[in-house]
């Protein structure tokens, strides 16, 4: 028998509606995001977009400011840089010829002392020297006394040969001549002996051999001294010098001397500890060393200067030892142009600016001389009349239009004029840049 299939009961109305409402749900979910992601794209788009805006005219350039100076070919005198140390032209030690003990030293005999030539610095103990002053002078009376008596015999013996009436010629012992000789020489030594003891007398008293002053005493009072014994140094103050090293780049603008005769160069030395110090001392370069130095090959030149501690003119002195700056006269180069210092960039640009168009040009130079203030050139290519920015220029293109403005120092009345004569345009004094 078959068995019979058990019926399937139909499904409920809740179980049918299930799917419906799950899809449902799912899309009221997924609607809030999308919609706010598509509000934020449109706000985007919106936001983010930016209307062209109408193209401006371009406007003028504005020309370039600048004050100028004139350049023009002329002769400039160089000026020669360097410096050196103040020293004695004599210093000496002063030594004691006799032996002694010092019983007096001067007042001139201290460190630092002026003193003239033939001061008594020094004065030794001159009892055992005015004793052999005694002795000498007693040595040579006797010897002048046995001197008389020996030329007195020799006369008389010269007479009683002469009453013989001899043909014969008298010999020199009849005639006592070698006895008299003798007594003439012992004689000259006595008297030699004498000035010897007086020049020792008058070496006690030890004297200045020059005009100077005292650097260093080295002798006390009461002290014994031998002779030859150093007694303290000394150095002339008529005139000092200055060894000036030249380089050898500088050497071809100096006609230095050489020998003697040749013609000084001029020196003008100032301070250089207290740069403040206005003094001037003049100098002349005299003469130079003839070699150069073997670490710097440097040429030492030796200036001189006179009465380096104003005892005659009254200016402040110059010290042994103290550095000073020197300005040195040099040759005059001829037909160049200088160029001011504060013009040059990059140590070999400058800008020019042609008076006729008014417009800026870049220039590279080669300096044949240079000194503090002025960088000088012998260019062919740079006429007389060309001006010269001076101004410190950040934009500055090559044939850029310019606009001179006036110069603030008060020398500067000659560019003022040239520019006015010329019709070079120019801000006033006082207007805005």
């Amino acid at each position: 028998m078959d068995q019979e299939q058990p019926q399937r009961q139909p499904e409920s109305r809740n179980e049918r509606r299930r799917p419906d409402r799950n899809w449902a749900a799912i899309f009221a979910r997924l609607v809030p995001p999308i919609a706010i992601l598509a509000v934020g794209l449109i706000g985007f788009s919106v936001l983010s977009f930016e209307p062209e805006e109408p193209k401006k005219p371009r406007g003028k350039s504005r020309p370039i400011k600048t004050q100028v100076v004139e350049l023009f070919l002329q002769d400039y005198p160089t000026r020669i840089k360097t410096q050196g140390n103040v020293r004695p032209h004599n210093q000496i030690t002063l030594n004691s010829e006799v032996s002694g003990r010092v019983i007096e030293l001067h007042p001139n005999f201290e460190d630092g002392a002026f003193f003239k030539s033939g001061d008594i610095l020094v004065t030794l103990d001159p009892a055992d020297f005015k004793a052999a002053v005694l002795t000498a002078e007693a040595q040579l009376a006797r010897m002048t006394a046995a001197y008389d008596m020996e030329k007195a015999q020799a006369q008389q013996a010269k007479e009683n040969w002469e009453r013989f009436e001899s043909d014969e010629e008298p010999d020199d012992l009849v005639l006592r001549l070698p006895q008299m000789r003798e007594a003439e020489a012992n004689m000259n030594a006595a008297s030699a002996g004498l000035e010897r003891a007086q020049r020792n007398l008058e070496r006690t008293q030890i004297r200045a051999p020059f005009d100077g002053r005292v650097r260093e005493r080295n002798v006390g009072l009461g002290q014994a001294i031998r002779t030859n014994s150093p007694l303290g140094i000394v150095f002339a103050t008529d005139y000092a010098e200055v060894r000036l090293p030249i380089s050898g780049q500088d050497l071809p603008y100096l006609d230095l001397p050489e020998e003697v005769g040749d013609p000084p160069v001029e020196v003008t030395l100032k301070d250089a500890i207290n740069q403040s110090n206005e003094t001037v001392w003049k100098a002349q370069i005299i003469r130079t060393e003839g070699t150069l130095d073997t670490n710097s090959l440097e040429l030492f030149a030796i200036a001189k200067v006179d009465d380096p501690f104003g005892q005659i003119s009254g200016k402040p002195p110059l010290r042994i030892g103290q550095p000073v700056l020197a300005d040195i006269s040099g040759k005059v180069l001829q037909n160049v142009m200088p160029l001011p210092r504060l013009g040059i960039k990059r140590l070999d640009q400058i800008y020019l600016v042609d008076p006729k168009k008014m417009t800026l040009h870049n220039r590279t130079i080669a300096a044949i001389w240079a000194d503090e203030n002025h960088v000088i050139i012998r260019d062919p290519d740079i006429p007389d009349g060309m001006l010269m920015a001076t101004t410190k220029l950040n934009y500055a293109p090559e044939g850029g239009q310019v606009e001179i403005l006036p110069d603030i120092n008060p020398d500067a009345s000659a560019t003022s004029a040239w520019l006015e004569a010329m019709g070079v345009p120019s801000k006033p004094k006082g207007g805005k840049n």
